[in-house]
């Protein structure tokens, strides 16, 4: 099969290159992908670390072509969207059937592809808010791929939602995903909030954690800006507004459903209800402009690769 394979070599250290056929576990079943969506963690701590001639990468769609032996997970012939911590970027990928979210029939693969871990992270993390129905939710990094999901789904869920992007020009066009309000940064927030979902961290991390109000969460799913966090001296101490707070860390792989929630999240997008923003798409076999892009995280939403040409 073909693979974009790591090579420190090359130029952005991957190059597509002949690799071995994975051989799937009898929990896996084997995929032929026809499309994949790098994210811009996998070259931040994935990258790194993997030794030439590795295929990594976690977002992959495509279709079954070989069920699972031990009789888990979709049919022959069925259109998946995949999840995986290694082995996302290549023709064929062997993939735990709990990582199998189903697609419907005709949906374009391509913008399942963004799904797992954009998608899969805005609902899991929110999720992890408890119940924000009526609540004021915000959201930072909110023009990036999870940022986005996570607006239209906290403003489904009922939320009165807070989206924080750097950019102003970008206020339009989060409050066409429903945002209520759109801030460049934490004074920015006028009043208490009950939960933030954070995907920045580092030096702003202190200041959102201070916008929640008595009994708010902060989950934490990332840390884009790259930089430390220091709270101020009596920064995580309570008043009687500001009690009972917290700060959550997150792991989208962890606990079960993780197949239904990827079924759930296509059949929203196939259906017009769930919007993903692909920023950029073309064939892997041209990509070096696009991983760049990402690499450096230069794009608002998703890049898709074709496994064509």
């Amino acid at each position: 099969m073909r693979a974009l394979i790591v090579d420190r070599s090359a130029p952005g250290q991957l190059r597509l290159a002949e690799a071995p056929d994975p051989v799937p576990a009898p929990h896996q079943a084997l995929v032929r992908v026809t499309a994949i969506s790098p994210n811009p963690a996998e070259f931040r701590y994935i990258l790194p670390g993997a030794p030439d001639g590795a295929v990594i990468g976690w977002d992959a769609a495509g279709v079954i072509e070989r069920a699972a032996a031990d009789g888990s997970g979709p049919a022959v012939g069925t259109p998946v969207t995949t999840l995986g911590l290694s082995e996302g970027w290549a023709e064929l990928r062997a993939v735990d059937t709990a990582l199998i979210g189903t697609v419907p029939e005709g949906a374009d693969l391509g913008a399942m592809s963004t799904l797992p871990v954009s998608a899969g992270t805005a609902l899991r993390a929110l999720r992890a808010l408890g119940p924000i129905l009526g609540r004021r939710v915000l959201i930072t990094g909110a023009s990036g791929a999870v940022g986005r999901f996570a607006v239209q789904l906290a403003a489904r869920s009922g939320a009165y939602v807070i989206a924080a992007a750097r950019k102003p020009q970008l206020a339009d066009e989060l409050r066409g995903l429903g945002a209520d309000e759109v801030v460049t940064g934490p004074d920015g927030v006028t009043a208490r909030v009950d939960g933030v979902l954070d995907q920045v961290g580092g030096p702003d991390l202190a200041a959102w954690f201070d916008t929640l109000g008595e009994g708010g969460t902060l989950v934490l799913t990332g840390a884009a800006s790259g930089g430390a966090t220091a709270f101020p001296p009596g920064g995580l101490l309570a008043d009687p507004t500001r009690r009972d707070r917290s700060i959550v860390t997150f792991f989208e792989m962890s606990g079960d459903g993780i197949d239904r929630d990827l079924t759930w999240l296509a059949a929203e997008v196939a259906a017009g209800r769930l919007r993903p923003h692909i920023a950029s798409r073309g064939s892997w076999a041209d990509a070096a402009d696009t991983l760049d892009a990402v690499r450096e995280s230069r794009l608002t939403g998703k890049a898709v690769l074709d496994l064509t040409g």
